[in-house]
């Protein structure tokens, strides 16, 4: 039986780094993986390398379209590509609106799947919960998508784009993605690790306490994105699948340090609870884009875990790290 070819666009961010040692831990379990990733700066990490030695690696731009003749003359054609390639912080889009839709909305990338003679790649394109206005809480795939920033916008922009040129995707709405460091560790600060290492210093901080979000652990979103590769490898159907994958639970900022602080037995007073209109980010924020993740449950039957619990993984990952 031949490999299964695996395509991460983005692999040394924080998802696709995760996805990656993922693939290479399951290989030969789940089924037998070639893979390969794309990078934008050149070279990828060491540690990264080191960790997936037998991959192959490729620098693709998405904003000129280049590298992606490369991967047809020496990978080939993927089975699965997963595309985690992002401007993911909506300030950056705010200021580089221009940049934000190049990279955010994938049409070289689909170009280049429609290259192939066979439309049989599937395509796994991470969105956001962005895509959604935040005027209620737990949003289903169906409610209309009124972004109220740049980021949401362009998103909004690549799930249309792909629905409309090509023929099998699922597209995952993703909330804010949390757990352990990478194995080349990414320079954005991530969010438990933040949260952790501003309430040790004992000082107070000020937490938003009226802005809501799923937020989900990272190995859960793996396991999805796992299973949906292993439906492709067994069923080999095309699919068009809208996905919510938000965590189990709706939590503001001030109810995501509480967490910490309960795991941790810090101090809770030294988290002061304020309006996110009391400060200026320069750019729009969605007050509730909790999501109804009951289509995802169904159709994979994947339960993520709770805030608490994936609190409780990622400090506990952090502290064998």
């Amino acid at each position: 039986m031949s490999k299964v070819k695996i395509l991460v666009v983005g692999g040394t961010g924080y998802l696709g780094q995760h996805l990656l040692q993922a693939y290479a831990d399951s290989n030969g379990t789940l089924s037998s993986f070639d893979l390969a990733f794309t990078h934008h700066s050149s070279p990828p990490p060491h540690p990264l390398l080191d960790a997936i030695p037998s991959s192959l690696h490729f620098q693709v731009d998405l904003k000129t379209d280049s590298g992606f003749e490369p991967i047809s003359n020496t990978f080939g054609q993927p089975d699965v590509v997963v595309n985690c390639a992002a401007v993911s912080v909506p300030r950056a889009c705010e200021i580089d609106p221009a940049t934000a839709h190049a990279i955010n909305v994938p049409s070289s990338l689909v170009k280049w799947l429609q290259s192939f003679e066979k439309r049989s790649t599937l395509l796994i394109h991470l969105s956001t919960d962005q895509v959604y206005e935040g005027e209620k809480s737990f949003y289903k795939e169906e409610d209309i998508a009124v972004p109220v920033n740049v980021y949401g916008k362009t998103k909004v922009a690549a799930e249309q784009f792909i629905s409309e040129n090509y023929p099998n995707f699922a597209i995952l709405r993703s909330s804010i993605i949390y757990g352990p460091q990478t194995v080349s560790p990414v320079p954005k600060s991530l969010p438990i690790q933040w949260i952790d290492g501003t309430l040790a210093k004992g000082e107070k901080v000020e937490f938003f306490h009226d802005e809501f979000r799923c937020p989900i652990y990272v190995k859960d979103l793996v396991t999805i994105i796992l299973a949906l590769t292993s439906q492709r490898i067994s069923e080999g159907k095309q699919m068009q699948l809208l996905l919510n994958v938000g965590g189990a639970d709706r939590v503001s900022r001030v109810q995501m340090a509480e967490a910490v602080a309960q795991f941790r037995g810090y101090d809770t007073s030294l988290i002061k609870s304020v309006s996110a209109s009391s400060v200026d980010r320069g750019v729009k924020s969605p007050a509730d884009i909790s999501m109804d993740i009951t289509r995802l449950v169904q159709t994979l039957g994947i339960h993520p875990v709770s805030f608490i619990d994936g609190v409780r993984l990622t400090l506990t990952t952090e502290a064998r790290q």
